[in-house]
């Protein structure tokens, strides 16, 4: 990456700076003036210069952060600082020269680990999102681009090393089986076949004494674009019994938000925004905890992980970023997914 096309300088007009946060990711940039760092600059710093009365023309100066929570000094420290609250840490030299900017995953040269544990997708469900297209095919059929759901979702954990899936079916079921009888393949396909629906957790009831080991469980719509190698570290690491892959997603309230106590104002919030983490039903899971499944019993996962977590079990939660989260379920998303995995 080159860290440059995050620069600005401090006399550029507030205005052209919001165009280039708009085409940078992630949204922060910071302003310099001959290589020393002045400040960062991101979408919430200009939306309170404004409110403030500032004007668009103004210098990026006037609007930025001049005292950055977090700069580091070497690449090992910049690692360690950033999280989910730091999207972009700079990198000074001992004379406060700006020399790198850390933004995670992006920067890191290293080949990506090859796993191969088993991958559990539960492709039961009717899909009613995508009605009225599931009327005809089962929702791991829908085609995005040259192929279907199911598939799109099977090439990325089989580039990650895996070779082992255990597919849960129930609606459609002799179609999908159909489908892979077709196409070649060298990975291996164990199916689980529900009598009933059993939710988006109760399928896992059928691989009691199955699975031996820690395993991937994912919902036949969503796909994750990150290093899965590091999402089983992070599991192993911390000796998670359950790993929940959750997306940081921000929301903009298009209104003034107005705040009041007993019919007196308090505040005015113009276009709040929210950041919060939503579960993108992928998870990494022991074994051990599929002992607690009651068979054929209906249930959905989120409400599982409740129960595993009153007995004492240990969820842990590991986030990624709200674009690498490609939620397939949503007919209004096929189209975007389909751009983000082919291009236009």
């Amino acid at each position: 990456m080159n860290y440059k096309q995050y620069l600005i300088k401090k006399d550029l007009p507030i205005k052209d700076a919001m165009k280039k946060i708009d085409s940078t990711k992630p949204k922060i940039l910071f302003v310099t003036e001959n290589e020393k760092l002045i400040g960062a600059l991101t979408d919430g710093d200009v939306r309170r210069y404004l409110l403030s009365g500032g004007k668009v023309d103004d210098p990026v100066e006037k609007a930025c952060n001049k005292k950055p929570k977090r700069v580091a000094h070497s690449l090992d420290e910049a690692i360690s600082l950033l999280d989910k609250n730091f999207i972009a840490i700079p990198i000074l030299d001992q004379d406060g020269n700006l020399r790198d900017i850390y933004t995670g995953n992006r920067t890191k040269s290293s080949k990506k680990k090859k796993i191969d544990i088993p991958v559990v997708i539960n492709a039961g469900g009717k899909g009613t999102r995508l009605d009225p297209f599931t009327k005809i095919l089962p929702k791991p059929l829908i085609p995005v681009g040259d192929l279907p759901i199911i598939e799109h979702i099977m090439r990325r954990y089989e580039e990650a090393g895996c070779k082992d899936f255990h597919i849960i079916v129930n609606y459609k079921k002799e179609l999908i089986k159909s489908y892979f009888k077709e196409i070649e393949k060298e990975y291996c396909i164990h199916w689980a076949d529900e009598n009933e629906p059993l939710g988006t957790g109760g399928g896992l009831s059928l691989l009691k004494n199955k699975l031996k080991d820690t395993f991937f469980f994912i919902c036949c719509d969503s796909l994750i674009l990150t290093d899965y190698s590091e999402i089983v570290e992070f599991h192993k690491k911390n000796k998670n019994d359950i790993t929940m892959i959750c997306a940081r997603k921000k929301v903009v309230i298009p209104y003034g938000i107005v705040n009041e106590d007993k019919d007196v104002l308090t505040s005015i919030e113009e276009k709040p925004e929210f950041s919060f983490l939503t579960n993108t039903a992928m998870y990494l899971i022991e074994p051990s905890v599929l002992k607690d499944m009651k068979k054929n019993t209906r249930i959905d996962f989120p409400d599982f992980i409740k129960e595993e977590k009153e007995k004492g079990k240990k969820i842990g939660v590991y986030t990624v970023d709200e674009d690498d989260w490609l939620d397939m379920g949503q007919m209004s998303e096929l189209e975007k997914m389909r751009i983000r995995l082919y291009g236009e």
